[in-house]
């Protein structure tokens, strides 16, 4: 596939999108059928998303360079070590990378024009160079040539803003979730008692349809993946293989599972608790669902934290005892446990004056509060604090 060879350990996002389910059924062509040009890679998210797609498909074609790609490593793209094998590249390579920097050049200046117009006064001189700054993904000192120094801050912008996709989707659907119930106790406010109270019955039972559905496997756990491997691949489970089952899934045959192929492994799951044609169920949850469900694989079978899982990291974490494990905690309790870990610990208790710790008394409640029974036995001394952990 397109970007899957060049940037492999770097950029797989610009060949997903998260929020979006991949289907598992891929129809056969039929043999009367006119080959499709490859389909346009999802929109990341990025404002020079087109550039970005346009760069990688040129340097895709050049031979040299995607053979350089092949033998570098993550920490070769991200350093901008590739990124100097740009000297080497064919002139008409390097003529149609010139033109695309010349191209998107001329957008930012429309852009930074337009935002200009609508800002001040059309006769105020505008200092595109100086504006062209604040646009980190190419080197606006040079504005007519794709030099090595393009390729490098390319890489590490997208790097750094796709990495950032994640979180932003995160708050994004914390918002989305304040703004409902902001919006439910608006219309509850709404209307009279009786119906108030009939309304929020019926809420209740609602949710409660909802909690109704069975138990749900851990995300990449031996019980998730021999549900896949027997429901959607059709195959008996007493003879399920991991290095088939992966195999099965690279659909794109490129010997890694995208982001796109992970998520589309958890379709089966959140079948359980969500249906489009049921109007209890928020479908926006259960993307929310298919992202945390995609972290935590990542975080534990992504041992490089390239955001794809090799065949070596995928049979190695299915040869670990937690694989099997997994299967008696279910999702929502792991889920829970992961949550508990990301809520910061409380603060330790403030030193007195000459260094001691201070034993640090309940807030009271009422006006008085009641005095504490003493028990007999040596006094209990606060445990010390423990540092924070680092972060990561």
């Amino acid at each position: 596939m397109l970007l899957r060879g060049l940037l492999a350990s770097l950029l797989p996002l610009l060949l997903i999108t998260p929020s979006l389910p991949a289907p598992l059924d891929h129809p056969e062509p039929q043999k009367n059928d006119v080959p499709s040009s490859p389909p346009e890679s999802p929109d990341t998210g990025l404002y020079y998303h087109r550039y970005l797609q346009e760069v990688i498909q040129v340097l895709e074609t050049d031979g040299h360079f995607r053979e350089k790609l092949q033998a570098a490593n993550a920490e070769d793209i991200k350093s901008g070590k590739l990124s100097r094998e740009l000297d080497f590249v064919s002139h008409h390579i390097r003529t149609k990378l010139d033109e695309l920097k010349r191209q998107e050049v001329s957008r930012l200046r429309m852009l930074l024009k337009a935002k200009m117009d609508a800002a001040q006064e059309p006769e105020v001189q505008v200092d595109h160079l100086s504006l062209l700054k604040q646009f980190e993904h190419l080197d606006p000192q040079n504005q007519h040539t794709f030099e090595a120094r393009d390729l490098e801050l390319l890489i590490q912008t997208a790097t750094r803003d796709l990495a950032q996709y994640d979180a932003a989707h995160h708050e994004e659907f914390k918002r989305y979730e304040m703004l409902k119930e902001h919006e439910r106790r608006r219309y509850l406010d709404s209307l009279g008692e009786e119906q108030r109270l009939a309304e929020e019955k019926r809420l209740e039972e609602q949710k409660k349809r909802h909690r109704q559905h069975p138990r749900l496997n851990v995300p990449g756990s031996q019980a998730q993946l021999k549900e896949v491997w027997e429901e959607t691949d059709g195959l008996d489970p007493t003879e399920f293989n991991p290095k088939t089952f992966f195999r099965l899934h690279d659909t794109n045959s490129d010997g890694v599972l995208d982001e796109q192929e992970l998520e589309a492994l958890f379709t089966k799951e959140l079948e359980k608790v969500y249906d489009p044609k049921n109007e209890d169920d928020d479908m926006r949850e259960m993307e929310e669902e298919r992202l945390r469900m995609r972290e935590h694989v990542m975080k534990t079978v992504d041992t490089n934290q390239d955001r794809l899982v090799t065949l070596e990291e995928f049979l190695l974490a299915t040869q670990r005892k937690e694989f099997e494990e997994a299967a008696l905690k279910g999702w929502e309790a792991v889920l829970h446990m992961e949550k508990r870990k990301q809520q910061p610990s409380p603060d330790p208790p403030a030193p007195g004056p000459d260094g001691q710790l201070l034993f640090q008394p309940h807030a009271e409640t009422g006006a008085q509060a009641e005095p504490a029974v003493e028990k007999e036995g040596p006094p209990q001394v606060p445990n010390s604090p423990v540092p924070d952990s680092p972060q990561k």
